[in-house]
Parts: structure tokens; sequence; C-alpha cells
């Protein structure tokens, strides 16, 4: 470990110098690249570095111990015994930091929420989660934006798709995706009878213009005029567009701005988002990494998680964690069950069992 600790600290004194020189600076990719990667090393450096501290003020304290006596070698056993469990506090510390990195961590986030099972009351229910996701987005200084929107006849959505960006958006939100399952007294319910539905979320990490290169003479673009609920126009100019990316035959259309050119750089920006994390799940398969699909079916059976209104119960069946203050995680207060997750995955990084 100390040996790949020496190389990282190497590397970080090589990365500091890169970001002087002129040109990298006037290379904005090779810029980006080198800045996230400074980013990366500098908490392992630093915890390095304390470590290594540490352990100097460890064999000092040691060699002043064999020659005290009396009240001075009591202090200094004192000091011995904090040292080492300083030293083995900032020791786990590293192992945490040198865990396989996500590489998606940094980056902003697309959340693609659509009603599935249930009707209507799936479409509602989309809206609760769109909305619970936007309140978590507030409370923890994340920006939340709504690219596009399909609303429901009864005020639900039968798609909505989110852009969440700042610090930690793919840390904190990377988990969501999956089947969310509800189990309530629908609103479209007269007899009072609790149902459950479902809708999916797809959680996509956002990619640069730079990342994902796509070519003109894989697209075809149609225009059309946008509509609202029903069907009934809402704008008298072909501003809507659908993108269609012939290689792969992936579809996003886009209608929320007044603008085609507007319309069609929302379009791409969700498409490269897609192309991003279809390549990254093709090479995961090729590194025997296979995930499971984030949204499945959609069937009611299939669920990452299950929000119950009468018990006012969220549980997530991946961790087997349940919360009876489903009241406050639709306010946006997910830390719990986002933290575990966090937990889990580290743990199972640290068994070196690849789960998670």
């Amino acid at each position: 470990m100390f040996e790949r600790l020496a190389e990282l600290a190497a590397e970080y004194e090589n990365v500091l110098g890169q970001l002087s020189d002129p040109a990298v600076i006037a290379d904005q990719r090779r810029l980006r690249e080198v800045s996230r990667r400074h980013h990366e090393l500098e908490r392992v450096v630093v915890a390095y570095r304390s470590y290594q501290r540490a352990a100097e003020d460890l064999v000092v304290a040691r060699e002043m111990y064999s020659g005290a006596e009396g009240e001075d070698r009591e202090l200094m056993s004192e000091e011995i015994a904090a040292g080492e469990k300083r030293l083995a506090e900032v020791e786990d510390e590293i192992k945490l930091l040198l865990l396989p990195r996500d590489p998606n961590d940094g980056r902003n986030v697309i959340v693609e929420i659509r009603g599935a099972e249930g009707g209507e009351e799936a479409n509602l229910f989309a809206r609760d989660l769109c909305e619970m996701y936007q309140r978590y987005a507030e409370r923890t200084g994340l920006r939340f934006e709504v690219l596009s929107a399909d609303p429901s006849p009864m005020g639900g959505f039968n798609e909505i798709t989110l852009l969440v960006k700042g610090p930690g958006a793919w840390a904190h939100l990377k988990h969501e995706g999956g089947p969310h399952r509800v189990q309530r007294v629908p609103v479209t319910e007269s007899q009072g009878r609790v149902h459950t539905s479902s809708a999916t979320v797809t959680v996509l990490p956002e990619a640069e213009d730079l990342e994902v290169l796509i070519e003109e003479k894989d697209l075809r673009v149609d225009v059309y005029r946008s509509t609202g609920p029903g069907g009934q126009s809402v704008n008298t100019t072909d501003s809507a567009v659908r993108v269609t990316h012939l290689p792969t035959g992936m579809v996003v259309s886009m209608q929320d701005e007044k603008s085609q050119i507007q319309n069609r750089a929302k379009a791409l920006q969700v498409l490269r988002a897609r192309l991003l994390k279809a390549e990254q799940d093709r090479q995961a398969v090729e590194l025997s990494q296979a995930r499971r699909s984030q949204v499945g079916g959609g069937g009611r059976s299939e669920k990452i998680r299950t929000y119950n209104y009468k018990e006012n119960r969220v549980t997530d069946h991946r961790i087997g964690l349940t919360l009876y203050k489903l009241d406050r995680v639709l306010l946006g207060e997910l830390d719990e069950i986002i933290d575990a997750l966090l937990a889990d995955e580290r743990a199972h990084q640290l068994a070196g069992d690849g789960a998670g």
C-alpha cells in the first residue's frame, strides 16, 4: 500500500506542475482532465502526508518513553497510545480513499422518471418522486433543472427528465436508478382500496461535449409542433425536436423550449448521456462486471424501494433498510438512505467481493 502511496504522491507533484504549464492551460480538454486528476489525488496525498507525520511523531514518542521515568514515563505512555490510535485512523481513511474510484464521480446527473405500472396513479407517483429529488437537491445545495416534461391528464408525468448539477450529484444519486414501488390509496380510486403502482428512475452521468462525439450523419432530426396534455397545440411553430441516433436507434424528444435550437441542444445533451452510459455498461460487461438493468420491466414485483403510505414506511430492498418516516423522505430527507447505500457499497469494495 505504501509503495502505491509514494507513487501517487509523485504523480500529484507532476500534476501540480502541469496545472501551471501554458500548453495545458491552453488546451481546455487537457486542462479538465488534469484538474480532475488533481482533485482525485489531493485527498489521498494529504492523508498520506498526515500518516507520515503521525508515524514520525510516534517514533519520537517511543524514543522519549524509553528514557523517561516516573510521571514523564506515564505521560509518554498516554501519548504513544494516542499516536497509535491516530495512526490506525489515518490508515483506515487511506484504505477508503484507495478504493476503486467510480469513473463518474464529479459528474452532473441526468435523471429520467417514468410512470410504469398502475396507469394514471403511476404517473402521479412519478411526479412525487420528481418533487422528492427536487427537495433533496435544494437541501444539499445541488442545482435542479427540468430538461423536458410530458405531463399526464391528472397532473402527473408520463415522463420527466431532470438535470441535477453540483459536486456530489452522481455520488449521491447513482443508487436511485431502478423501479420504485408505491402502495397507497390512489387519488383515482373511489373505493378507498390500497393499490400498488410503480415508476422507474434512470440515472445517467452527464457527458461532456468532447467526451461523446456525435456525427451529424448519424442523426435524423424531425421537427414538429409542441403539444400539451390532451394533445392540444401549445406552439404555432415547429419548435419541438425529435432526434434519432441511427447507429443505436436511440430517440430523444424535446419540446419544452420555444426555440428549435434550444430543444435540439437539450436533446443532444440527453443523447450524449445515454450513449456514455451505454458505452460504460458495455465495458463493464467485457470486464465481467455486468450490472443489473436499472429500469427492469417496471413491474410491481421488480423494485429497489417501496413507499407505503398507510404505514408511513419506506424500505430499500437492496440493503434491507426500513424507515418509518416516509413523510420526511418525500420532503427530500434522503440522507439516511443514501448514506446507507454508499456505506454498503464501500463495505463490498473493502471485502473485495465486487458487489455494490
